[in-house]
């Protein structure tokens, strides 16, 4: 089996040129079967650095990652990690790849030590002081290293993910995805795999695909918005809450009215503030009825272009 060297983690001080990704997407489709059109001509360049997908459960996020991490077939298109083809050469792209699925088994009678010692050596790391380095340097990182004798079968949620997330970065990968990496984790273990994703995407582009508006707004400097298989929106997170400066109004209004704003207005997002619903529309102009203006945020460019505004916008 061929040894392949790893350097997970470990920086080199006299290093100032970091390496520089792309991931290009060109006209990427996916119809099932059943005539659902999970992916619809997707375009999407992306250099290193963090990027959000945001997007509502069956937006056609995971059919997406799962195509770019060679799970699945693509019905046409094109996908290239610098100069790999993604669709062609699987094997490739699998070398410099981790992947963190929403679900993932695990064997609950192994301890997190032996099963990332074991899973080292089949994506060939054999030399053993180098991969017990790696092993121990991963469960530091995903502060595992205490329980790394126990058995998975007693984890938490949350420590499970944690386990998933250090098997994703056995081999240093260049290309990460990851696919809602937060479900289960409590606010500590967040923060701190928040810490652990910017990190790596200083050297690697990570992907992250999520519905967790927060998560994109603090970890990504570019991102985009997919619904129903199609790209709403490309820009990055400032650029985009630009967009709507001027054209977000809120409203406190009782329950009896909501529906009738939404005959007459273009409400993109409403939600329960102190008992009553708080209104947010999308608005040209100031509109009536005792709207106020407000800063827009990340959750408004997200609710005006799943709920709202249905053009498409790509900003480079």
């Amino acid at each position: 089996m061929k040894h392949i060297k790893t350097n997970i983690l470990m920086k080199n001080p006299t290093q100032v040129t970091l390496p520089q990704h792309q991931l290009k997407i060109s006209q990427l489709s996916k119809t099932y079967a059943n005539g659902t059109k999970a992916l619809q001509q997707v375009d999407l360049n992306i250099s290193t650095g963090m990027f959000g997908l945001l997007g509502p459960n069956g937006a056609g996020k995971s059919t997406f990652m799962r195509t770019l991490a060679t799970l699945q077939e693509a019905d046409s298109g094109a996908a290239y990690f610098n100069d790999i083809n993604i669709l062609k050469d699987k094997h490739a792209l699998r070398n410099v790849l981790g992947y963190l699925p929403q679900e993932f088994g695990l064997y609950p009678k192994v301890s997190p030590e032996n099963l990332l010692n074991h899973l080292a050596i089949l994506k060939g790391i054999l030399h053993k002081k180098t991969r017990q380095q790696l092993v121990a340097s991963l469960l530091q990182k995903t502060n595992l290293y205490e329980v790394r004798k126990k058995k998975l079968g007693g984890f938490s949620g949350g420590m499970k993910q944690r386990f998933g997330i250090a098997q994703a970065l056995i081999t240093n990968p260049s290309l990460i995805i990851v696919d809602e990496p937060t479900a289960g984790l409590d606010p500590a273990e967040r923060n701190r795999f928040y810490n652990l994703l910017a990190e790596l995407g200083e050297q690697a582009i990570v992907i992250l695909s999520t519905h967790i508006v927060e998560d994109v707004k603090e970890l990504c400097t570019d991102m985009a918005i997919l619904n129903k298989g199609q790209i709403l929106l490309k820009a990055s997170p400032t650029d985009a809450i630009q967009m709507l400066e001027g054209k977000i109004w809120e409203k406190h209004v009782a329950k009896a009215e909501v529906a009738e704003l939404k005959d007459n207005f273009q409400v993109i997002s409403e939600k329960m503030f102190a008992g009553k619903p708080l209104i947010h529309i999308y608005s040209e102009g100031q509109p009536l009825n005792g709207f106020r203006q407000v800063e827009p945020d990340l959750e408004d460019v997200y609710f005006s272009k799943i709920f709202g505004t249905t053009q498409s916008t790509v900003l480079v």
